[in-house]
């Protein structure tokens, strides 16, 4: 994240360009200066993610309630002062940053692995310095801050550019995250979370005019720097060699400066004493030793360049290098598209681990640095061209590179009292111009603007793109007992692509596959999984989304309750499920489904699914901070997360169905709690009777009674009797098998003939799935 070496370079060799700062003080300031326009801090959320989540348990699967609290602290304290906050999430992986992406999942499945070492031999959590966020924190987050009454967006390229953007664009008091890319782009100050005193609102301010004066360097020098040193688009390796010659050649080593620190002030002292004194007469590649990647430093320059900004180190010629290699779109289904990429939410949270330079040379380029986002495209995983199809969120009209001298030295003028949000449904003509999965402009436009505003979850991204991706989820790679959630929930996903794609196609078998960039045990994330939609069985047929979404007739409710339920392939169990209240017909909806798919999930597991969420309901955040466990499982640190990813899958398919549900019907917060889960789980281990589980309450046994006898019918029509534990037999190691179980059972009425993959035999990528679901995870089909 960020540029290679300049976080640690800042903090030790130039302390100076850190400055103590109130908030409180700057917003007075601003208000003096600007009284009609209130002051706005840009939250890059995605670098603020590990701040907020202080809860102490977190490898239960997430402390929701308590990290609800935390949200709503820190936001009122800034609204007690007299702040605006503006919420930026990342709603795209570019595809020139995906190489680090997968470098930070793999990174994070090593750190998975060395957490369920820790607790299968301390039976206990590790400490903060394994700390790895909940699964899906980014998504509800984003939820949380809607709730909260918070301007919340989802960005369509990198957020980071999206925020420094906004931040120029409003005359923002300036940017909250951490991530020194803040520090190279020409925009409002940058303040860092992670010094953030919330009390005295007081943090570090980083100074970018005070890091150029130390190096000797024009903010205009400052993304070719940041490209030399290494960021997340220009591998750190590539420049290797450069940026030994220039410390070999630097002749004012500091003692009090690490290797790092030297190579920093090497590279500048290089680019203003000798690059500079050529600049004009000489292109940059006369003056580098860029080779074969040439116009990737273009991009990566370009990629820090702000509407109406140019770059003294990109010629116009340079820039054209960047779009003359294009490739046609290809109308293939099968082929192996390379589109952008799409959220997650997650991958801010550790340095990226990247430094092959060969692997970029296949990125796309995008020239428009108001989107870096690339539209959807074919192209030959082998071939080193590159594709140049981009759209512009900010602004149709301005090109990357300003032919107004003056424009860079403009600074923004805020003339709205009140700095309205862009209307996102404005984007008709960059919509056009885009290629896209889906060719209805007036669906595609509505679906941008629901992404945009942070009110669906990536059905955008399938619709634009074919494309989504998941990060990690504490999985042991270990227990063959339990299937991966990328897994479990690949139906649900199947039946939501065949709702959003088949429109206009002669069914579901028509439509493209869908890339998939799921993180499980064995991908080594070289290539997407190919996954086609799958057919959906919905009384009456399959409704338009025009109807789902637009359609305001009382009736129309019971229509996107059908897709809902067709989703999970429960419309049987409609009636049972609508006499159940909120917000346990959500949770009820997911356990039927999790219930059938995963064999190895017994009654047990099922009392303590139903207890916590009876119990969380009059547990306050206090009482749950309080709660202390005996011990750890590894088995229900699984279940915690599979859970909660269900949850998110929820949100996926509410958002696609037109919102038959209230968003706060499954927001973990409401539904579950990964410390109450595992205490429950314990418990029921041990045989505690329903009374116990509830409390003691008895208006709650009534209602465990009931939720448990829906989900335990339900399962019953497919074939599925949820038994005790106490009735399984050991099956190999530490597996369970089911006494009289079908060696490969099917779900859902759609089965192929013969049994299915081994779940995790399931190769890595660049593989297309046959249209049908995965079968039931069957214990005694995983014994080899």
């Amino acid at each position: 994240m960020g540029v290679r070496g300049l976080q640690g370079f800042v903090g030790s060799s130039c302390p100076h360009v850190c400055t103590v700062v109130s908030f409180r003080e700057l917003a007075e300031q601003h208000r003096s200066k600007h009284p009609e326009c209130p002051p706005t801090v840009v939250v890059d959320a995605m670098c603020c993610l590990r701040y907020w989540y202080t809860p102490e348990s977190w490898v239960c699967g997430g402390q929701w309630k308590e990290y609800f609290a935390v949200l709503r602290d820190f936001v009122g304290m800034f609204t007690a002062a007299g702040i605006r906050l503006v919420f930026f999430f990342d709603g795209m992986v570019e595809k020139d940053k995906r190489e680090a992406w997968v470098a930070r999942r793999l990174k994070n499945n090593r750190e998975a692995a060395r957490v369920f070492r820790y607790i299968k031999a301390h039976g206990a959590q590790p400490g903060r310095s394994m700390f790895l966020i909940p699964p899906g924190l980014a998504v509800f987050t984003r939820c949380a801050l809607k709730a909260l009454g918070q301007e919340t967006r989802c960005s369509l390229q990198e957020a980071d550019y999206e925020v420094a953007a906004y931040g120029l664009r409003h005359n923002c008091l300036g940017i909250l995250g951490e991530d020194t890319d803040y520090l190279i782009y020409d925009t409002c100050p940058y303040f860092s979370i992670s010094e953030l005193c919330l009390d005295s609102l007081s943090t570090i301010m980083l100074c970018r005019e005070k890091l150029c004066e130390s190096l000797d360097l024009h903010l205009a020098d400052l993304p070719l720097l940041a490209c030399l040193l290494g960021n997340d688009i220009v591998p750190e390796g590539v420049f290797e060699t450069f940026r030994y010659k220039c410390l070999s050649s630097y002749t004012s080593i500091k003692e009090n400066c690490d290797k790092k620190g030297n190579v920093i002030l090497a590279v500048a002292d290089h680019i203003s004493k000798v690059l500079r004194l050529h600049q004009g007469e000489k292109k940059l590649e006369e003056m580098l030793p860029l080779g074969p990647n040439k116009a990737l430093i273009y991009r990566g320059m370009e990629s820090y360049l702000l509407p109406g900004q140019k770059s003294p180190w990109i010629s116009q010629k340079a820039r054209v290098i960047t779009v003359d290699k294009q490739v046609s779109v290809s109308s293939d289904p099968e082929s192996k598209q390379e589109s952008p990429m799409c959220t997650d939410p997650e991958s801010k949270q550790e340095s990226p681990m990247s430094s092959d330079a060969e692997s970029k040379q296949e990125s796309p380029m995008c020239t428009d640095p108001e989107s870096k986002q690339e539209s959807p495209v074919s192209s030959d995983p082998e071939s080193k061209q590159e594709v140049a199809l981009c759209t512009d969120p900010e602004s149709k009209q301005e090109s990357p590179v300003s032919s107004d001298p003056e424009s860079k030295q403009e600074a923004p003028v805020c003339t709205d009292p009140e700095p309205k949000q862009e209307d996102p449904m404005n984007m008709e003509p960059e919509i056009k111009q885009q290629v896209t999965v889906v060719s209805d402009a007036e669906i595609l436009k509505i679906a941008r603007a629901r992404h945009v505003q942070a009110e669906s979850y990536l059905v955008y991204n399938i619709m634009a793109n074919g494309e989504i991706e998941c990060s990690n989820t504490l999985e042991d790679a270990l227990d063959q007992a339990l299937p991966s959630q990328a897994f479990v929930y690949r139906p649900v996903r199947q039946r939501v692509y065949s709702l959003l794609l088949a429109e206009g196609q002669d069914g579901a078998g028509s439509c493209p596959p869908v890339q998939e960039w799921f993180v499980y045990s064995g991908n080594p994330l070289k290539h997407p999984d190919l996954v086609r939609p799958l057919p959906m069985n919905i009384p009456g047929g399959a409704p338009s989304l025009k109807l789902l979404w637009l359609d305001q007739e009382p009736g129309t409710q019971v229509r996107r309750m059908d897709a809902l339920l067709a989703c999970f392939d429960l419309s049987s169990s409609r009636e049972d499920l609508q006499a159940v209240e909120s917000p346990f017909q959500a949770l009820c909806c997911l356990l039927i489904y999790l219930f059938v798919q995963v064999d190895t999930l017994c009654l047990e597991d099922l009392h303590a699914f139903i207890a916590q969420a009876l119990c969380l309901q009059g547990k306050s955040a206090v009482q749950l901070v309080d709660l202390q466990l005996d011990h750890i499982d590894p088995r229900a640190v699984q279940l915690g997360s599979l859970l909660v990813r269900g949850l998110t899958m929820l949100l996926l398919v509410n958002s696609a169905c037109g919102c038959p549900w209230r968003m706060s019907d499954f927001m973990p917060w409401n539904i579950f709690d990964g410390k109450l889960f595992h205490e429950k789980y314990l418990q029921s281990e041990k045989g505690y009777s329903v009374e116990a589980l509830v409390e003691q309450n008895r208006s709650r046994v009534t209602r465990f009674h009931q939720l448990k006898a829906i989900v335990c019918k339900a399962c019953l029509r497919e074939d599925r009797r949820i038994v005790s534990r106490q009735l399984w037999q050991p099956h190999h190691s530490g597996r369970w098998g089911r006494q009289g179980s079908s060696s490969h059972r099917t779900s859902f009425r759609h089965s192929r003939s013969g049994p299915g993959p081994h779940w995790r035999a399931q190769g890595p990528g660049n593989r297309q799935h046959d249209p049908d679901p995965w079968r039931r995870y069957s214990s005694s089909g995983w014994s080899s």
